[in-house]
């Protein structure tokens, strides 16, 4: 029960981030729009007078709500973390405990299906709207589980990662059965793969391997 429990507070966490992400984009969107302020440009000409090509107020209030939209993702990301962590040391995940099983359909640990809508940002704070990284992205699974020695923890794939892109494999029809084959075609090869961690894109390299365990690489995923 208190897994269940934890994995449905987690599951709103992330429903409610990514809500702020879109709202973020859509600020991102307007404040650096062609000719607009961007993130940190000046709100007053070359001559130090009050830009007339902009509605300040507009502006002004749009950074202090992104400021504000900032701190409390960092502050939903680290809860969302913390609750994996627990539901990971405790062992109340549903998942099936063979590692071998690489892929779990029905895992209740919701995955990024359930949340398609959610967007990661990369923001860097700059005078121009050209020094601004919007990148927009799809997970279609996460990592439920991972075991200890096997492939997949040893090429540092972690619990809760979701995966964006593993090899040639995107979200889309017929995941589990593309997983599988990928992983077989690209046996004793490294596979790039692009995840999500902590509301940031990381590039990983997974080579599917023979380990103790069964299945090439050693953990549970959720699609």
């Amino acid at each position: 029960m208190v897994g269940a429990n934890l994995k449905s507070e987690t599951m709103k966490l992330m429903d409610k981030r990514s809500a702020m992400e879109a709202e973020m984009n859509a600020i991102i969107e307007q404040l650096c729009q062609p000719g607009g302020p961007g993130l940190s440009g000046n709100l007053v000409d070359s001559e130090g007078f009050p830009r007339a090509d902009i509605d300040i107020p507009v502006v002004r209030a749009q950074r202090h709500r992104l400021a504000e939209l900032k701190n409390d993702h960092q502050e939903i990301t680290e809860k969302i973390n913390v609750n994996i962590q627990v539901l990971h040391s405790a062992k109340l995940t549903s998942t099936p405990k063979d590692s071998g099983v690489e892929t779990n359909q029905n895992a209740s640990v919701a995955t990024a299906g359930a949340s398609a809508s959610l967007q990661n940002l990369v923001l860097r704070d700059s005078s121009s709207a050209n020094d601004v990284d919007m990148i927009s992205s799809m997970p279609f699974a996460m990592v439920d589980e991972i075991a200890d020695a096997s492939p997949a923890a040893e090429d540092g794939l972690q619990l809760g990662d979701q995966i964006v892109k593993f090899g040639n494999v995107k979200a889309g029809d017929s995941l589990l059965q593309r997983l599988a084959s990928e992983a077989q075609a690209n046996q004793g090869h490294p596979v790039p793969v692009i995840i999500m961690r902590q509301g940031a894109l990381l590039n990983l390299s997974l080579t599917p391997r023979t380990w103790q365990g069964r299945g090439l690489l050693g953990y549970v995923i959720s699609t």
